[in-house]
């Protein structure tokens, strides 16, 4: 089926498919959380190693994004497509069997880098269908930006269910039927587009790869081995070395894997750092909230998944009915800004979290707070950083913003780790220095949310690009 020939019907299910990788990208960063409790006491991870259950996910997924890209430019995005698919289900199986902590990292891993070609390769999949019909693409980006948040919600409930009444391999297991759904589909329905003549900046996507890992790596590890250590210090080193390396390949590349000069661009590197920082401040709250109502209030793994729905539930709703009436009404500034400042506001609240508390007092309201503010930021920050660029990078510039995004929740879960790990307790029945651990992330992140809205005010220019009015991220 070659481009722009698809019939109505096919080009329907095809966006059903392309949904459906969204959905799944997006759930498989949420799914794991409760789960991690059983986890952690069946396969032996540290409470510090624990992160690692995740950030072996988003350290790949973010780090190949860019390769991700390339590779759909150059192979097609079909082929990358479904490449990425069999990626996720053979990473997925490998997690699910894991018996070790290593054995469960490397499934991770190889998960997060099919995530990454799928993600990398299904916009531009939606645009070749359904590009030249500009209702059409409306409609159809609709579906694809209401998949994120759906994949969100139902990653922490199905997460809940199946560890509660399954097992918790089965949180990785029940990628597998979806993926060979996928695996088949993917022929009959997808566009195909021809390969195209050019070279793939290897080296780049090993550097910024490897680069992100090892910076992880030594901040989680501080704590434990001290932060004037030979340790932290040659793992922080070698991380700044790498990055920097990757950079200068990036400045010298004829073709590379991101074109520096894109961030002249007006806005775009500002919304890009609203985005790190967002997630910076977002996923250590998703992480140690459910590690606080397990830990700490006694949670089981189904009503742990219950409790977060209603915040889960209410940034589906904001960022799809809400954040954009506001952000057309106010501009995206404003909205970055307000957002950041109530989603700091929120997590300030639950740094009061009680080791004799409850969900009604302790985590419903502050969690409302920062998911309200979450809906507030996340779209217009996604927004700016997309269409500050040029119509002909817009492919370029979705990818960094995604990578933005991944980086910043990889090392902020990383850097809330170490803080959790330094005011805590690897001693799960000392509840009051355990929630003093939670405390104490919850602050951090408050501060990381609170210096993005200072960030975003001093260095955004209002008004703002115009914007897109769907959202395509979690």
């Amino acid at each position: 089926m070659s481009v722009g020939t698809a019939p109505s019907t096919r080009k329907w299910l095809a966006l059903a498919v392309i949904a459906a990788a969204q959905f799944m990208v997006i759930m498989d960063t949420s799914i794991i959380g409760i789960a991690l409790p059983k986890m952690q006491t069946e396969l032996g991870f540290s409470q510090e190693n624990l992160t690692w259950v995740f950030n072996a996910y988003v350290v790949a997924f973010g780090g190949l994004l860019l390769l991700g890209g390339r590779l759909s430019d150059l192979l097609g995005a079909r082929r990358v497509f479904g490449a990425g698919w069999l990626v996720l289900l053979v990473g997925s199986l490998i997690a699910g069997a894991a018996g070790t902590v290593g054995v469960e990292l490397a499934g991770r891993a190889v998960q997060g880098a099919g995530a990454a070609l799928i993600a990398a390769s299904a916009l531009t999949l939606l645009m070749m269908l359904f590009g030249s019909s500009p209702q059409e693409l409306t409609k159809a980006l609709a579906v694809y930006g209401a998949a994120a948040p759906a994949g969100g919600t139902a990653g922490v409930f199905l997460g809940g269910v199946i560890t509660e009444y399954v097992s918790w391999p089965w949180v990785f297991y029940i990628n597998v039927p979806i993926a060979i759904l996928a695996l088949i589909a993917v022929p009959a329905l997808m566009p195909t587009a021809p390969a195209r003549s050019g070279s793939v900046d290897l080296l780049g996507a090993v550097s910024v790869t490897a680069g992100l890992a090892v910076a992880v790596y030594g901040i989680v590890r501080a704590p434990e081995v001290g932060w004037n250590s030979g340790q932290t210090w040659v793992a922080l080193g070698a991380a700044a070395a790498l990055l920097a390396g990757f950079v200068l390949v990036q400045s010298r590349r004829n073709e590379p894997l991101m074109r520096l000069g894109i961030f002249a661009a007006p806005n775009l590197a500002a919304a890009n750092i609203a985005q790190l920082l967002l997630g910076a401040a977002w996923v250590p709250m998703w992480f140690f909230l459910n590690l606080y109502l397990q830990q700490v209030l006694g949670y089981s793994a189904f009503p742990s998944g219950a409790a977060l729905l209603p915040m889960t539930t209410l940034i589906m709703l904001g960022m799809i009915v809400l954040a954009p009436r506001a952000m057309r009404r106010f501009g995206a500034k404003p909205m970055i800004v307000t957002g950041l400042v109530v989603l700091g506001l929120g997590l300030g609240i639950m740094a009061l979290v009680r080791p004799t508390g409850n969900f009604w007092a302790d985590v419903l309201p502050a969690s409302l707070v920062a998911a309200a503010g979450m809906s507030l930021a996340f779209i217009p920050s996604l927004g700016t950083a997309i269409s500050a660029a040029r119509p002909e990078e817009g492919g370029l510039a979705s990818g960094i913003v995604n990578v933005s995004y991944q980086v910043g929740s990889a090392l902020g879960l990383a850097a809330m780790t170490a803080v959790a790990t330094a005011y805590g307790t690897d001693d799960l029945g000392d509840l009051p220095r355990l929630t003093d651990g939670f405390s104490a992330a919850f602050l951090g992140a408050a501060v990381i949310a609170l210096a993005g809205a200072g960030i975003a005010a001093g260095t955004m220019r209002s008004p703002a690009p115009a914007l897109v009015s769907e959202p395509s991220e979690r």
